[in-house]
């Protein structure tokens, strides 16, 4: 079994959370609640997979509080 890293937002405008794997081509996806979130990006990645293994264009290096005045 394999695991990705997700980068979860919840769009303002439309109340939609929005996910995507970073560095990973096409693996992107929305959903209204985060369970149907999490279940449409595994079914996208499902299907990424079929043409192989992704060549990653980057690797989630984790997040960072940035404080200014």
């Amino acid at each position: 079994m394999r695991s990705y890293t997700a980068v979860i937002e919840r769009c303002p405008s439309t109340g939609l959370y929005v996910g995507h794997v970073p560095g990973f081509p096409g693996a992107h996806s929305q959903g209204e609640t985060l369970d149907e979130l999490g279940a449409n990006l595994k079914e996208v990645i499902e299907m990424l997979l079929e043409d192989g293994d992704p060549v990653f264009e980057a690797e989630f290096a984790g997040i960072q509080t940035i404080s200014v005045d």
